[in-house]
């Protein structure tokens, strides 16, 4: 990779949207891949962001419903409902040698990804945003930070550093990080608490650490131990802590699929969860049954056994 990349990103929505964005703005080459509607709306007005942290601005972007040549990178953005049918938009002989970056909540999509592309090339990112996308096009960013972790076990170390130092260089503050489980773990053990039960009882936060404060404890404990018997990190009392230290309004994006009417993430999150419990005999007794409540209502994509 040389100075300027040339970077697809798949579904420019609230994340892919800001990178995107802030990729063109710093003189790099993106590709957003979508639907033709869409496209046609990128392609004319480019990508307009609202931030306090990285400032409002307009980038020019080519847009496309397939990718048709080699690109450096290419961003998957998209959420697991649609993760199927998205990755048709990325035919693995078009992306040849390019690095394929999972910005996707759960563990095991890496699998996934890797039976489908070139194993070695499959770089698992990992980003702490506040974005949405309002309308094709527009994105509010509304985090005073945008950080990314990316990993890849396979992946050579060189690739992985030019990729972080374009994005670094563009406005987030990346780190390459050497343990992949780590990485993801950390990222789940933070993510699955909160949403599981951010959406069980269509609460903010605030009100979930009060409120249902011993749910809350125990599916943290749960979570840290399935992290642990994976590899990855495990610090219940640090997690709690973080979670007392968000504004009491914040809702998760699984939350606000739920109110939106949008499939959920359970199998990604919830699913994933329970799955290496049981492959590591760990307990989960109190994810079991919110995961198992979540998977009755409306909207869920119940958790299977894949």
């Amino acid at each position: 990779m040389g100075n300027e990349l040339s970077v697809a990103v798949l579904g420019p929505g609230g994340v892919g949207g800001l990178l995107a964005a802030l990729l063109s703005r710093a003189g790099h080459r993106v590709i957003c891949l979508s639907g033709e509607e869409t496209a046609r709306t990128l392609r004319a007005d480019g990508i307009r962001v609202r931030s306090t942290h990285f400032g409002d601005f307009t980038a020019p972007v080519e847009a496309d419903t397939r990718l048709r040549e080699p690109v450096d990178a290419c961003l998957v953005t998209v959420k697991h409902t649609s993760l199927d049918a998205a990755l048709a938009r990325i035919p693995a002989p078009a992306l040849a040698d390019g690095l394929l970056v999972p910005f996707l909540n759960g563990v095991e999509h890496p699998a996934t990804l890797r039976a489908r592309y070139r194993p070695d090339r499959v770089a698992p990112g990992v980003i702490r945003v506040e974005s949405t996308r309002v309308t094709p096009g527009v994105i509010e960013h509304g985090s005073p930070f945008a950080e990314i972790d990316l990993t890849g076990t396979a992946v050579p170390r060189a690739r992985l550093d030019a990729l972080a130092e374009a994005l670094t260089a563009a406005g987030p503050a990346v780190r390459v990080q050497d343990d992949e489980a780590a990485a993801l773990w950390a990222k789940m053990s933070f993510l699955a608490p909160f949403a599981l039960l951010t959406t069980h009882y269509s609460l903010p936060l605030g009100e979930v650490r009060t409120r249902h404060r011993d749910e809350l404890t125990a599916l943290v404990e749960e979570t840290a131990a399935i992290s642990r018997a994976c590899g990855g990190p495990a610090d219940p009392a640090q997690a709690l802590a973080r979670y007392d230290a968000f504004p009491p309004r914040t809702k998760s994006s699984m939350q606000r699929d739920a109110e939106a009417g949008r499939p959920l993430e359970l199998d990604a999150i919830g699913g994933a969860l329970l799955r290496a419990a049981e492959r590591h005999g760990v307990p989960a007794p109190v994810t079991a049954r919110v995961v198992g409540e979540l998977a009755a209502g409306p909207g869920a994509e119940g958790p299977g056994r894949h």
